[in-house]
């Protein structure tokens, strides 16, 4: 099992806060899956305005948050180290339950396939083992 925390996080990607969503990554095989977590924090800043008095995660941020954890598990192939992750496309989006401050969402995302620098990945969003989202999420490696 491979584990990556949040400083190592931010040495395979580029994203930073307010913008860096995965927390840490549980386990991982590079190019075939990874699980991660997500703390979703009351302080987030996207809960001053969705919604003020009922905080909800909004979709694309978890949305993102997948993208993310996928993009570590694919950067840390070597022919891809160093490169950036791109969306190409979003497809077979389903959002089943409501994520709220104080919630780990735990993320998990597998490669479908993979042709030079594009692929296809599967991303499911989970809190306490009750399907939050899941996705089929298109990307490119420039």
């Amino acid at each position: 099992m491979q584990k990556l925390s949040r400083k190592e996080i931010q040495k395979i990607l580029p994203h930073r806060d307010p913008f860096l969503f995965v927390d840490e990554v549980t386990d991982y095989i590079p190019g075939e899956y990874a699980k991660g977590v997500k703390y979703v924090r009351e302080d987030e800043y996207y809960f001053k305005g969705h919604f003020p008095g009922n905080p909800i995660m909004p979709g694309v941020i978890i949305i993102e948050t997948l993208a993310q954890a996928g993009a570590v598990m694919m950067l840390t192939l070597d022919k891809f180290k160093g490169k950036m992750v791109l969306f190409a496309g979003i497809d077979k989006v389903r959002f089943k339950r409501i994520v709220k401050p104080g919630d780990k969402l735990e993320l998990f995302v597998k490669i479908l396939n993979l042709k030079l620098n594009i692929g296809k990945g599967f991303g499911e969003a989970k809190v306490e083992g009750e399907l939050a989202c899941s996705a089929e999420l298109l990307f490119s490696i420039v």
